[in-house]
């Protein structure tokens, strides 16, 4: 061997002992997302930037189909070992997949390896994450149901304040006059929101207004909510018989009522503040908009909400390695810890060091709904609830006919419970 090839070997030698382990054995991360649009996008970004800041882990996420299409893969591919390391998941899910074996716990020395605590997430989310005493889940948001208004047609109305915000608006009498108002002053709908046969608005909507009223939705198997179910029921579809909204518009449709600028209100979720900033930076809204909590119709200021979370599938017979376990936690720390680029899609973070940050507090129009995070409400724990579960689609079958007076409220809501009444008496499912 000459001299040249020695000191190449050696060099090489030197180089192979001092490269770090990582670059031999890097950890992949399979993670399965429901969350497409915006959501997705930010996302993927903060998968690349948590890819692009360390080497010792990378994550490759997937796209599936929002709602069933989703958790009926993730349960059956978890249940056989086919799934993936992590997986977005909705906290109102967590009976159905805790309970049903779908999802691994995590224990609180894989939480404190990450540097995180259960102190540093809102209560109420954290204790969503939990089931039978363990967590299955990290918090990542709250998404509610907030009130948009278009500024132009709300101040024809009277309704806005000397520095052209939102008057406030206390009682369902009140939150119908606003509609009325802006469809006698306008001449265009005082309200959207989506209200086809299958869509899930008035749902949200109607477990909202049966908060206030402290009426529960289900009480020792079987239904509760009783007469105030039924008035509920009715005070929204009177904004749809009235001519207040237009009822049979799907999602898109009622999205782009409002966009369009004609309709003086939209009740929806945090998730349309991006298209509502974008349209605005490109000039293309053509009003200026505001949005508040949904208002207090009755007692108190209950909403509707439900929080996107990452959840470890337990993947029966292929348990998870320790360097794995550790790259998925870091990953969940570091979005967590990065999560402003979350809340820029309208989101309430769960994360409070990050959510009570002077960026965070400054960020708008997220500020004008912040208050919000200690008045949601989530669907009840039951392995039959939460988004896309089958009461849910059974409700979003039944109740939108009161909507468009093809069924009465009473109607709508006799069908819905004569139908759900066999999933309340079925024993929850182990998968």
């Amino acid at each position: 061997m000459t001299p040249f090839t020695v000191r190449l070997a050696g060099a090489v030698l030197t180089a192979l002992l001092c490269a770090p382990t990582s670059a031999f054995a890097q950890v992949e991360v399979r993670m399965w997302t429901l969350l497409s649009g915006g959501d997705g996008a930010r996302m993927a970004e903060l998968v690349e930037k948590f890819n692009a800041s360390q080497r010792e882990a990378r994550v490759v996420s997937t796209t599936l189909k929002w709602g069933e299409p989703f958790y009926t893969k993730l349960i059956t591919s978890s249940v056989v070992g086919a799934g993936p390391d992590i997986a977005t998941v909705h906290l109102s899910r967590m009976t159905n997949l805790a309970g049903g074996g779908v999802l691994r716990p995590i224990a609180p020395g894989e939480l404190a390896e990450a540097g995180l605590k259960p102190v540093d997430f809102y209560p109420r989310q954290w204790q969503k994450s939990q089931h039978a005493g363990r967590t299955y889940a990290i918090p990542l948001d709250l998404h509610p149901l907030v009130l948009y208004y278009n500024k132009q047609l709300v101040g024809r109305a009277g309704l806005l304040d000397a520095g052209g915000q939102l008057k406030p608006i206390q009682g369902i009498d009140a939150l119908t006059d606003a509609f009325r108002a802006v469809r006698q002053a306008t001449g265009r709908p005082g309200m959207t929101m989506e209200s086809n046969q299958s869509s899930y608005a008035v749902w949200r909507v109607w477990l909202s207004m049966l908060a206030q009223r402290n009426a529960p939705l289900i009480q020792n198997g079987r239904f509760a909510y009783g007469a105030a179910g039924v008035d509920s029921l009715a005070r929204i579809s009177d904004w749809f018989a009235k001519g207040y909204a237009q009822a049979g518009l799907n999602y898109q449709a009622s999205t782009s009522q409002f966009m369009g600028g004609n309709a003086g209100f939209m009740i929806n979720g945090v998730w349309e503040v991006p298209e509502m900033v974008r349209a605005t930076q490109r000039g293309t809204l053509g009003f200026e908009y505001g949005i508040v909590p949904l208002p207090r119709m009755y007692g108190n200021d209950s909403v509707w909400a439900d929080s996107h979370a990452f959840a470890l599938p337990i993947n029966e017979g292929r348990p998870m390695s320790p360097q794995k376990l550790h790259a998925v936690m870091r990953f969940i720390a570091f979005v967590s810890k990065h999560s402003l680029t979350w809340a820029e899609g309208g989101h309430v973070l769960a994360y409070r060091p990050v959510a009570e940050s002077p960026a965070a507090l400054a960020l708008m129009p997220n500020r004008l709904y912040a208050d919000v995070a200690r008045s949601v409400i989530y669907a009840p724990d039951a392995w039959y609830m939460g988004a896309a579960g089958p009461l849910e689609a059974m409700a979003s079958k039944y109740l939108p006919a009161a909507l468009s007076s093809q069924l009465t409220p009473a109607q709508a809501l006799r069908m819905f419970e004569t139908e759900a009444a066999l999933l309340l008496r079925k024993r929850a499912p182990r998968y």
